[in-house]
């Protein structure tokens, strides 16, 4: 069967609730609006799920000129982009680089929600943050790369060995690839979709992040998926599950878009 383009997700704030989409722009910088806020330290240093998984449950929907956080039991706020009037340094895995603030209400806002002082910052209308090694591709407030693509096969055979059903958001992806075969995306080095193409950068390395149920924000207590992909997906210390990959063009993607692979 022909592999297809099953499902696109963004994240507009790190960590926050996917957003499932039907279509997207994609430039080197990977989905338009994909984590372009992030919840950090006053001083700049990124704050993730790995450590509030709260954030899990909080829905971030951006608009040209601005962004709506929403989150329960807490009133919906509007956060323009000209309230980001601050330029700072952020930290993202002790990678350090220019970002903005200055969002006091949802500064206020997020740090009631977390019941700790934090605040909310944007990459600016402009990324100046680059991949490591390829200055060329910019960064958003992503962990590494611009993008993150699983095939379904890849899920269909985790969830047999750990014994019921994950959810793939579970694993944060961007491109999901229907009618794969079990990690058939390893061998890949360059694929097109529509006309945008790929490169594949590396493998993902996964994280207590992958134990957290997307929905409720609750810790799996068996450590699963971790567990079982440690016993078969673990390379020199890390545990792998997909591709972290770069577009090569700017286009637009569509789901039940033809993947072909080129290399």
């Amino acid at each position: 069967m022909t592999m297809t383009l099953a499902a696109l997700y963004r994240y507009p704030l790190k960590s926050c609730r996917a957003q499932a989409l039907t279509s997207s722009h994609v430039t080197l910088r990977g989905l338009q609006f994909d984590r372009e806020w992030m919840v950090a330290t006053p001083e700049g240093k990124y704050i993730t799920g790995r450590t509030e998984p709260r954030l899990l449950l909080i829905s971030a929907e951006p608009t040209p000129d601005g962004v709506w956080l929403k989150a329960p039991q807490c009133v919906d706020l509007f956060v323009p982009l000209g309230n980001f009037g601050e330029n700072h340094i952020a930290d993202v895995w002790e990678t350090e680089f220019l970002a903005r603030r200055g969002a006091l209400d949802a500064d206020a806002w997020l740090s009631a929600y977390l019941g700790k002082q934090v605040q909310l910052m944007w990459t600016g209308p402009a990324s100046h943050r680059r991949l490591k090694n390829r200055a060329e591709i910019p960064v958003s407030f992503a962990d590494t790369y611009p993008l993150l693509l699983i095939g379904e096969g890849s899920l269909r055979e985790l969830n047999h060995r750990v014994g019921r059903e994950l959810s793939m958001l579970r694993f944060r992806p961007n491109l999901v690839i229907a009618n794969t075969e079990p990690f058939a995306e390893d061998r890949w080095k360059r694929i097109r979709i529509g006309e945008i193409e790929f490169e594949i950068g590396k493998s993902c390395e996964r994280c207590i992040m992958t134990t957290l149920d997307p929905d409720t924000a609750e810790r799996s207590p068996d450590q699963e998926p971790l567990r079982s992909l440690a016993k078969f997906r673990k390379t020199a210390g890390a545990v792998l599950f997909g591709q972290n990959i770069i577009a090569l063009n700017e286009g637009e993607l569509r789901l039940d878009m033809p993947v072909e692979v080129l290399a």
